[in-house]
């Protein structure tokens, strides 16, 4: 039944690889990098809301972005927006939701997704996100949606599956973290690997069950408070509980343990937007592979570049620049080479260390 389908979307993080743009007062899912008129965020919710009634849908963020989410989604009512009180990865996020959401229907299917996520192919994702709804629903499993990769990626992570091409939904064999060049090389070449999306289907019960197996230590802090969920008492009971759980992924925590996990293989034109060079990699470029967002720039022998700046009516002059990031937000300005932006986070601490809060 449609009524038993329900959508997670975790939107707490603070997305510090897009600073200066992500701040951690308004993180980039609540941006609208593409110039739509709605953020990441929205586009997640408006693509879900095709398919799952609008009273499933339900937001995990900070209580940070309370205000934010009730701005951007004022669809939603208060009952399905779940505050944390502290940043505790995505098992406790995701153990919180289920609690919550078997606490309104016992017998709900679920697809978790991030905030921040491009879908190019909109209608083969949701085809393939009912068809996994469908699958959960019948059959004891945890469900993971596998991307077919189209490049040797070292920012993905990647899923092994069992390499039987009758049928869709294929057994996992592995879970492997961001590999190097040379191993990303190996799993693209071989056909068996595809990039994790981080985004997964179950049904309440298996989650759950899940969680009492391989994470007993988040699953008796939400036990204890089994009744509380779904009524007035159950944020008291988050505040004063949820900085207990460990800070642990569910990919760690649970999809790399369970034996009963499948992947759906799809092709839907997926980028999880983590960095400014995946963001480089879906824009639209010049003659020179230069890539402007929502701004104006002249380019002087410079290419391969992606340039924005926080106003639209500024202009950005580039000479002699190959391959850089070129990124202005209000009091920051970044210059900082593509192939270094795994160094950005450093930036971020560093800045915050020598002239505090003000720039992050």
């Amino acid at each position: 039944m449609e009524n038993n389908n329900y959508c997670v979307i975790m939107g707490g993080g603070i997305g510090s690889r897009f600073w200066p743009f992500s701040r951690v007062s308004k993180p980039k899912q609540f941006l609208d990098f593409f110039g739509t008129g709605r953020s990441l965020l929205q586009q997640t919710f408006d693509r879900f809301s095709k398919i799952i009634p609008v009273e499933n849908i339900f937001i995990v963020t900070n209580e940070l972005y309370t205000d934010l989410i009730r701005e951007q989604l004022p669809e939603l009512n208060s009952n399905q927006i779940l505050l944390e009180p502290q940043r505790r990865n995505t098992a406790p996020c995701i153990a919180f939701a289920s609690y919550h959401i078997r606490a309104v229907n016992p017998d709900a299917n679920i697809v978790v997704a991030p905030s921040d996520h491009l879908i190019l192919r909109e209608n083969e994702f949701l085809l393939a996100v009912k068809t996994g709804l469908d699958f959960v629903e019948n059959n004891n499993t945890l469900l993971t949606l596998g991307i077919k990769p189209n490049r040797p990626e070292t920012a993905y992570g990647y899923i092994q599956a069992d390499n039987n091409d009758n049928v869709i939904f294929k057994k996992v064999k592995t879970f492997t973290e961001k590999p190097n060049v040379e191993l990303a090389r190996v799993f693209y070449e071989s056909g068996e690997f595809y990039w994790n999306s981080g985004i997964f289907l179950w049904n309440v019960n298996q989650i759950i069950d899940a969680f009492h197996l391989y994470l007993p230590e988040v699953a008796s802090i939400f036990d204890a408070g089994k009744n509380i969920f779904n009524t007035p008492d159950e944020k008291a009971f988050i505040n004063e509980n949820f900085s207990a759980s460990p800070n642990i992924s569910i990919d760690y925590g649970i999809m790399e343990k369970a034996p009963n996990v499948h992947v759906l293989c799809t092709d839907v034109g997926w980028s999880d937007l983590g960095t400014w060079g995946a963001l480089y990699d879906i824009s639209e470029k010049d003659e020179n592979n230069n890539a402007t967002l929502k701004s104006n720039a002249m380019y002087y022998g410079s290419s391969n570049n992606i340039v924005t700046l926080s106003n639209s009516e500024k202009l950005a002059v580039i000479q002699d620049l190959d391959g850089y990031i070129v990124a202005e937000s209000n009091n920051v300005l970044l210059i900082c080479k593509k192939e270094d932006e795994q160094r950005i986070r450093q930036y971020v601490i560093d800045a915050q260390i020598n002239y505090g809060d003000e720039y992050v």
